[in-house]
């Protein structure tokens, strides 16, 4: 897998989180599952399940076609 891919698709990720307080981190990543950890405000924040869904996981499957999904732990 291009880390260099996956690391310009976070970086388009932190970019919208760091706007609302938050941020992001990889965890690791196993067989074709990017894992990922909200940090910040997006640690507590009760609409965070969403924002993983909705946005953080369609970005980065979007732009890194070998992962099927993407985790947070």
């Amino acid at each position: 897998m291009d880390q260099e891919k996956i690391d310009k698709a976070i970086e388009k990720v932190r970019e919208g989180l760091k706007a609302e307080g938050g941020d992001i981190e990889v965890v690791t990543i196993k067989d074709d599952t990017l894992y990922v950890k909200l940090k910040g405000a997006c640690e507590t924040c009760p609409m965070s399940s969403l924002t993983m869904t909705n946005w953080v996981e369609k970005t980065l499957i979007d732009n890194i076609p070998e992962i099927k999904s993407v985790k947070a732990v």
